[in-house]
């Protein structure tokens, strides 16, 4: 059995926790497209021009945009509203498989994540609150600051490790951060540790020697253990829309990334980038932000998530 595996079995989170993560975009702008279909049957031209525009708006992107305008004229043509369906019921099922990925699972033990992403979007927090997740889980969880760029990143992380009580591996401001990474995976080998949460460097996308570094740390870590790292997890902050995008792909090509962690997603009124950057990465979304709680890193799921994105709000009374 793989490390997610064993996790996925574990338990069951609920999807009241993303609901709650995205009430602002649920009333932003998707409380918009709700309200633009209610009462509608079908669309003249013009309001397929206006739910273009909506759709732009929530940041979904121009290529999921058409996807999903060009989808949803074939299946109402193919196929009328029934008398018990809605034009949101219709659209939920065309946006469910734009957001969902698969994702297979590797196996390893120690098994190791790198997380990578620009400063500020709350990466240093992310392997916190893994480390809390995994610990909570019974798993034995190690920590490396390789982010030895930023003085605050480290000592950030010395006092999530403390309060959390989790090992972690540091060598301060300006160490090499391979080093570190080298170091903190041979620990976890030796010591027989199952998890190994490795912190890097907020490399801005367009500085192409931290790339390099960053491509360096990643082969540094197969060097410790062959097969690793077992997963790399870009952290996006969902409130800054489509300059994410050019981050993704910059990213990807450095670090071989094979998964996504939404932050903030509580935060933004949008919440349509979610789509885009599954589109333009191809890559599932594995956690997503919801809150300012180390328990707020929640797994990610497109049901969930579409469903609270659509999901009707009360009508107030006057």
């Amino acid at each position: 059995m793989s490390f997610w595996d064993w996790l996925k079995g574990k338990k069951a989170e609920p999807s009241s926790a993303i609901e709650r993560g995205l009430e602002k975009s649920r009333q932003g702008f998707w409380g918009r497209i709700r309200a633009f279909f209610a009462g509608r049957r079908s669309l003249d031209p013009e309001s397929w021009e206006e739910l273009e525009a909506l759709l732009l708006s929530a940041d979904v992107g121009p290529a999921v945009t058409e996807a999903i305008l060009s989808t949803l004229q074939k299946s109402l043509k193919e196929q009328p509203l029934q008398p018990e369906e809605t034009l949101s019921d219709r659209l939920r099922g065309i946006l469910l498989p734009l957001i969902e990925r698969p994702f297979v699972p590797s196996s390893g033990h120690p098994y190791v994540i790198l997380l990578v992403g620009v400063n500020g979007v709350g990466k240093t927090t992310t392997v916190a609150r893994l480390a809390y997740r995994f610990k909570e889980e019974g798993k034995r969880v190690l920590i490396g600051a390789a982010d030895t760029f930023r003085a605050a990143a480290v000592d950030q992380l010395r006092q999530w490790s403390e309060k959390l009580a989790i090992p972690i591996v540091e060598k301060g401001m300006g160490a090499d951060p391979g080093a570190v990474a080298y170091e903190a995976v041979q620990k976890a080998v030796h010591e027989a540790y199952d998890v190994v949460l490795i912190d890097t460097a907020g490399r801005l996308h367009t500085r192409t020697p931290l790339m390099q570094e960053l491509s360096k740390i990643h082969r540094v870590i197969g060097k410790a253990l062959p097969g690793a790292p077992h997963e790399v997890l870009l952290v996006i902050d969902a409130t800054t829309g489509q300059n994410a995008l050019r981050q993704a792909e910059v990213f990807i090509q450095a670090a071989h990334c094979t998964g996504l962690v939404l932050t903030k997603l509580d935060g933004t009124a949008k919440g349509g980038v979610a789509f885009a950057l599954v589109e333009k990465t191809g890559l599932p979304i594995r956690f997503v932000g919801v809150g300012e709680q180390a328990e707020d890193l929640v797994p990610f799921s497109p049901h969930a998530f579409v469903s609270a994105l659509l999901k009707e709000e009360p009508i107030p009374a006057p």
